[in-house]
């Protein structure tokens, strides 16, 4: 009988569904069942938009008032009433998915997600191996429950954080979040030019950030190639193709809207400008490819890039022609970049999809063991 595991995510930005459906494309090469649900989604599709849709809006819209809100929610006491309202919303369904689906292991991929899960296993309605996987480099606190069996996290820093927090060590791995298989893989179908090439990127939703940025870099003089990854953002790629029919410049510019060649975009750059949204930090850790980060959403992305400087695996710049002189400097002395690559490959060692999923196999066998312990008894 083939393994039989639930990945419970939600709609609040692209990375914690592409990381479960990364871990589902994994798990199943290793022949489990793989069910991919998002609670929200299944309670109401009106309570789905709005928590999709509110994330967007806050995250593009008013910044400031997300990361307010973010760091709030983060403290002790009051973070509670946030834990509280989502576990309420999505205990009941996920007490049917448990039941329908009987897994032999869940993972949550969502911090809103994990209190409820928590309070099944209290109740003993659900009773085998529960795994966190936190999808940014500082743990946000509903992450966080000593109920959890296992957390994967994306680094030895993080894996410190969490340290910090009471949880204990033995149940944190620092695998890397799991990305797809390609960003491990070197297949490259693009020409890697010999002009100095940036690689400027705002995340699925194509920040706004992107354009004082690209008009910046039109401005440089010395041979350069730049790639624009505008996401979903129809206007963005209109408004960058427009500005550069007006502008007057030697580089070599490609403007895309959604392409499913990240990973190969990559391989063909020298650095990245980009938010560091923890699914976009480790892909570029997987290809050893530099960051600049010129913005970032207040909350979980400004603290990863707190990480990020920390280690010496990227650069914050503050404001467009602080952005333009880096760059610059980049160009003029290339062994930047060089030891910005020995900081990433110290962190990014270790990373591991394969090591992944032999963790959740082992707890699958595990709380199959224990299980027929129970029974025996």
């Amino acid at each position: 009988m083939n393994n039989r595991v639930v990945i419970l995510t939600a709609s609040t930005g692209y990375g914690h569904n592409q990381v479960a459906l990364s871990m589902k494309n994994e798990l199943e090469a290793k022949g489990c069942r793989v069910w991919v649900i998002e609670p929200f989604k299944e309670v109401s599709r009106s309570l789905n938009i709005l928590l999709s849709d509110g994330y967007r809006l806050l995250a593009t819209k008013m910044p400031k008032v997300y990361g307010k809100m973010y760091h709030i929610s983060n403290k002790r006491f009051f973070g509670k009433p946030v834990d509280v309202f989502s576990s309420k919303v999505i205990e009941n369904k996920l007490e049917e998915i448990v039941n329908e689906f009987e897994p032999d292991l869940v993972i949550s991929t969502h911090p809103f997600i994990v209190k409820a899960m928590c309070k099944l296993k209290r109740k003993n309605i659900y009773t085998k191996p529960f795994v966190s996987v936190i999808t940014d480099y500082m743990p946000h606190k509903s992450y966080l429950s000593p109920i959890v069996d296992a957390y994967i996290v994306g680094s030895k820093y993080t894996k410190d954080k969490l340290v910090e927090r009471k949880i204990e060590c033995e149940k944190i791995f620092a695998f890397g979040i799991p990305i797809n298989r390609a960003f491990k893989e070197f297949k490259n179908s693009i020409q890697k030019e010999s002009a100095f090439t940036i690689l400027l990127m705002g995340g699925s939703m194509g920040m706004n950030g992107i354009k004082k940025a690209f008009k910046e870099l039109l401005n440089i003089q010395k041979p350069l190639k730049i790639i624009v990854v505008c996401g979903n953002n129809e206007n963005l790629k209109k408004t960058l193709e427009e500005r550069l029919q007006l502008n007057n410049t030697n580089a070599e510019v490609l403007i895309l809207g959604f392409t499913d060649k990240i990973a190969e975009y990559m391989d063909s750059a020298d650095l990245i400008i980009t938010k560091p949204g923890g699914l976009t930090v480790t892909e570029a850790f997987a290809k050893n490819l530099p960051m600049v980060i010129p913005f970032f959403i207040p909350g979980q992305e400004e603290e990863n890039a707190e990480m990020l400087t920390d280690i010496g695996a990227a650069v914050k710049v503050h404001g467009p022609k602080a952005l333009r002189v880096k760059i610059e400097e980049f160009i003029e002395n290339p062994i930047l970049l060089e030891a910005m690559k020995k900081s990433m490959f110290k962190v990014s060692r270790d990373h591991s999809l394969d090591k992944v999923t032999n963790l959740c196999l082992k707890l699958i066998e595990e709380g199959q063991e224990q299980e027929k312990l129970n029974y025996a008894e």
